[in-house]
């Protein structure tokens, strides 16, 4: 029985002198030791640095790329990256979504940029049109009176006319006997103003006015029946007149023909203003609005702009050529402007103070737009924008950049080309982008190794 605890007791303090020395390993990280005498523990504590242009190159102190001669960075660690980063560590992980580059690469590929300013953009809209009669400037001459058209003033259809000259003299035997009966109305008047009855002389003046009333329900004019009283005698044929001056577009009637009370006779047209109306395409309607100014151009008149406004909007919409009329009123000095004659229509629209960037500084990869900012000399960073509208060669951005911004406007084709050799994809995967992948997928947090047969004493692969 002694014997037997004189051999246990030795194997037991031999155990747990065992299990101490292992434990104490295990925690210094003795059994993961590598190579070089350094546990993995070891490995992890010690900061390393990377380039950020080549993120494969990895060294244990500052320096300089061997590549490209940048100073190294911070290496961010996979901890960092999973989302429990120290402000020094979520600094290091923006530096990695940077882009540089070098000022050979910057001449080759012309990467020019221009600092973000606040200033006044102004849309055009291209539209066409055509050129119309100014419908509140139309009338027609018409025949008040049946009867026969003995003689025409005007033969031709494009003549002037003028409202104070008659265009027809008509013949009526109506118009003959209503004068008739006002001249002898007058003589009555004249005849029974002396009654000593005062119903028989109201009488008189009461047959006068009912004449002169059917005259000027005839088309006579004031100045026609004081010249019939003075003359004391009917017109055997009354001048017809035009409602206003103008151009005749239409001739409805020969001279001697008979017409029936309310024909057309002429259709006059005032061409000193037309109309112009212009066909929007129904993305650019939200932009016009009454009022706003329209240049017209027309091949006829080349380098000879006219302008005018807009006056009307018509509420219905164009199902086949998908575009909102507009209409423009407009002066037309000399007629030179014509019915029916194609115009090109420029409007101008204001867009206000805003910042305006070239159409070329802003890349758009189909989720989101995209410039490079230069954050340094030679470093670009990507920055989201949200742009509104866009003219041939500015777009306005809402948002995403501020004034003073320097923002790559050529050569961000590069930039982008060296962010996809650093990232992988691009700055759709730069630190700091967001992404639209979809539920359930992941990004890579690190650069793939580069491969074993790359021997570089300064490069841990």
């Amino acid at each position: 029985m002694n014997l037997k605890k004189k051999i246990v007791i030795p194997l037991l303090l031999v155990a747990l002198a065992a299990v101490a020395a292992g434990g104490w390993l295990y925690k210094t990280g003795g059994f993961n030791k590598d190579k070089d005498g350094h546990s993995k523990l070891e490995h992890a504590a010690k900061q390393l640095y990377t380039c950020s242009m080549h993120p494969f190159i990895v060294k244990d102190k500052p320096g300089t790329c061997p590549i490209c001669g940048m100073e190294l960075i911070k290496k961010v660690d996979d901890t960092a990256a999973s989302g429990n980063q120290t402000p020094e560590q979520k600094q290091q992980a923006e530096m990695l979504g940077h882009v540089s580059v070098s000022p050979t690469q910057r001449v080759m590929a012309n990467v020019a940029t221009i600092a973000a300013k606040q200033t006044t953009l102004n849309k055009e809209i291209n539209a066409v049109g055509i050129v119309q009669y100014d419908q509140s400037r139309q009338g027609k001459v018409t025949a008040w009176i049946a009867g026969r058209i003995d003689k025409l003033h005007v033969n031709t259809v494009g003549a002037f006319v003028s409202k104070d000259k008659p265009v027809a003299e008509v013949y009526s035997p109506d118009l003959l006997a209503t004068q008739q009966e006002y001249l002898l109305a007058i003589r009555s008047r004249d005849q029974l103003k002396n009654s000593p009855v005062a119903a028989i002389a109201q009488n008189g003046d009461g047959l006068v006015a009912s004449a002169k009333q059917r005259l000027m329900l005839f088309g006579v004019k004031e100045s026609q029946i004081l010249e019939l009283e003075k003359a004391g005698k009917p017109n055997i044929r009354l001048p017809i007149y035009t409602p206003l001056s103008g151009i005749v577009i239409e001739k409805m009637v020969q001279q001697g023909q008979y017409v029936n009370t309310g024909d057309p006779l002429f259709s006059i047209a005032d061409l000193s203003t037309v109309w112009v109306e212009v066909e929007v395409y129904e993305n650019e309607f939200p932009n016009i609005h009454i009022g706003q100014q329209v240049e017209i151009r027309s091949q006829s008149f080349p380098g000879r702009p006219f302008t005018g406004r807009i006056a009307f909007i018509y509420p219905f919409l164009d199902p086949k050529t998908r575009t909102v009329k507009a209409r423009v009123e407009m002066a037309n000095p000399g007629q030179k402007l014509k019915p029916d004659m194609f115009v090109n229509a420029i409007i101008k629209v204001p867009l206000g103070s805003t910042i305006v960037l070239p159409v070329t500084a802003v890349m758009d990869t189909g989720k989101r737009k995209v410039v490079w900012i230069e954050t340094s000399p030679g470093m670009f960073e990507p920055r989201d924008v949200q742009t509104g509208q866009q003219t041939d060669d500015k777009v306005q951005v809402l948002s995403g950049i501020k004034p003073g911004d320097k923002v790559a406007v050529s050569g961000g084709y590069l930039i982008d080309s060296e962010a996809q050799l650093k990232g992988g994809s691009g700055h759709e995967n730069m630190p700091g982008m967001k992404m639209d992948e979809p539920k359930g997928t992941k990004q890579p947090t690190a650069p793939a190794p580069a491969k074993k047969s790359l021997n570089m004493d300064d490069m841990k692969m």
